[in-house]
């Protein structure tokens, strides 16, 4: 049964990654995620990176979310033809 899944990966263009590649990918998110980063213990399971990995990207969604709230108060309460505004909207056409 493996090797007719191996086969019809190769026909379906699909290729496998390697336990190597994966190591390295790991080791990457590791150094990337601040809370494993700062950890003392230079070793970390796999599935601590991801999990920790996960719970990062859900804490940045959540900043911009909240960011993009209190943008959308600031613009509302500046005057659309003030420096200020003219600033901000400098800043998103960049």
């Amino acid at each position: 049964m493996s090797s007719r899944r191996s086969r019809s990966s190769r026909q379906s263009g699909v290729s496998r990654i390697s336990d190597d590649q994966i190591i390295d990918l790991v080791s990457k998110l590791q150094q990337l995620i601040p809370e494993i980063r700062s950890s003392r213990s230079s070793k970390v399971c796999a599935s601590k990176v991801l999990q920790e990995t996960c719970s990062y990207i859900r804490s940045l969604h959540q900043e911009v979310d909240d960011l993009s709230d209190r943008l959308s108060e600031l613009l509302a309460s500046t005057d659309l033809n003030s420096a200020q505004a003219a600033i901000i909207r400098s800043l998103f056409m960049e």
